[in-house]
């Protein structure tokens, strides 16, 4: 049983790729937190991304369903949980083409139950928490900082706000545009935080991000899609004519903005986090094959000069936004965030922890 001196918060879908970066970073810069993982274990979750942390003692995990409301329901009275981190989505643009059901059932119910037992949790009715949390003495200065309000905090991302033209960047202020499956069940679960902290006062924030890169990324993505056809000789896949455009966030700087706003982000408010780096697919490829042209040279791998020549471009995917690219000067400026990696520096990091999984 977890140490009850700590906040013990729930955090879900960690073990995808951006919860299995962000927990060790999280329990190994908090002390003071219990970290209960809720994860059904899907193709794009695996137990393996989390090895440094399964033996301590403030890391639970639990197998299950964020829909199943009986567990979700048990997680919060067994464990007390004092604040969510829902990063647990179905997140692959064209299994949602494919399968757009499993999309709403995860993203959009999931959600709603998440928020609903949050609330009947943590609340008396709406606008007013339960004594236990202090909140009537938040108007008292000398009492303000024993107070603690549980929050759940709500991970999205730039597609809810569809396509970009070739200047204007993704504010938070952008309206809402999903053109694919994926995007819409995202932007359906960020409108139904809005609705439960509108309607009942919960305490809620919501971050978008820009396309995150790095260590522990689900092999379907394009990143390592590159590196691992590269490595087998087989045809590199790229839509169109491979100029979409997206804003690529090192994982880790991600992580640490969601740390940021978990703690400091105002109510009510959201968030974008983006790594100011665009980059079109080809230009992707580009950097990719280069790289790996002289870290394991192609003629002894594959028998080719370049792994440029296994560029392939494929029939474009239906409904492929163009250009995707987030503003993050208010997350920067009224949080002091900063992203630590540009995309020179984090793709021959990450590339390095993929030839160490491949090879």
């Amino acid at each position: 049983m977890f140490d009850n001196n700590n906040k013990t918060i729930m955090v879900t879908g960690c073990a995808g790729f951006i919860g299995s970066n962000f927990v060790p970073y999280f329990i190994d810069k908090y002390a003071d937190y219990n970290i209960v993982n809720l994860d059904l274990l899907t193709y794009a979750g695996n137990l393996q991304n989390l090895t440094e942390v399964e033996e301590n003692p403030r890391y639970k995990f639990i197998k299950g369903d964020i829909c199943n409301r009986e567990l979700v329901e048990f997680i919060f009275n067994e464990y007390d949980i004092q604040g969510v981190i829902h990063f647990a989505a179905e997140s692959h643009v064209d299994n949602s083409i494919k399968n757009p059901g499993i999309f709403i059932e995860t993203n959009v119910n999931g959600t709603f139950t998440l928020l609903d037992i949050a609330y009947k949790y943590w609340m008396e009715k709406p606008f007013h928490y339960k004594a236990r949390y202090g909140t009537d003495a938040l108007a008292s200065a000398e009492n303000a900082e024993k107070t603690y309000l549980p929050r759940f905090h709500h991970i999205s991302t730039d597609e809810v706000y569809g396509t970009l033209n070739e200047t204007d960047l993704f504010t938070e202020e952008t309206p809402y545009a999903p053109n694919s499956p994926y995007s819409a069940s995202k932007a359906s679960s960020d409108m139904i935080v809005r609705s439960y902290q509108e309607t009942y006062g919960l305490n809620t924030v919501i971050t978008n991000c820009s396309n995150n890169y790095g260590p522990k990324q689900h092999d379907e993505k394009l990143i390592p899609t590159i590196i691992r056809k590269c490595l087998a000789g087989e045809s590199i896949p790229i839509y169109g004519d491979g100029k979409n455009i997206r804003d690529w966030l090192y994982v880790l700087d991600h992580c640490k903005g969601i740390d940021i706003v978990y703690h400091t982000g105002k109510e009510a408010n959201v968030y974008n986090i983006g790594g100011r780096n665009e980059r079109t697919n080809l230009r992707i490829v580009d950097a990719i094959t280069s790289i790996l042209d002289k870290k394991v040279p192609p003629q002894q791998k594959i028998g080719k000069e370049s792994y440029k020549e296994l560029i392939t471009f494929v029939e474009d995917r239906a409904g492929h936004d163009r250009r995707y690219a987030i503003d993050a000067t208010k997350l920067e400026n009224e949080l002091g965030w900063k992203a630590g990696e540009n995309f020179d520096s984090g793709i021959i990091r990450t590339i390095d922890w993929y030839l160490e999984k491949y090879l």
